[in-house]
């Protein structure tokens, strides 16, 4: 094996892991839940009978839950995309070879 095509290897495979690394931060998952279920309970809470309002000393607790779970997965997601996930270095770039 050359040292061309083992240096080409060696970056399609940091590539990959950087691609990995944002795939799977638990900031995406996070806030993509969050806002999820804060649409839904923003549409229920928007929905809501009088009844649903009596139980509730009149406080619209679904629209208010909703609408603060929209905004903490608003914010996650906004996390995400203004401070990306970096991989670590490789051992060479460590080694400064």
């Amino acid at each position: 094996m050359s040292d061309h095509e083992y240096q080409r290897q060696v970056e399609e495979l940091e590539r990959e892991s950087a691609t990995a690394a944002r795939l799977f931060d638990i900031r995406l998952v996070i806030g993509g839940l969050f806002a999820i279920y804060g649409v839904i309970m923003t549409i229920a809470g928007i929905g809501a009978s009088d009844a649903d309002l009596e139980k509730a000393q009149d406080i619209n607790i679904n629209l208010w839950t909703g609408i603060g779970m929209l905004a903490l997965g608003l914010f996650f997601l906004a996390w995400v995309r203004l401070r990306p996930v970096v991989p670590a270095p490789s051992t060479e770039e460590r080694s400064g070879e």
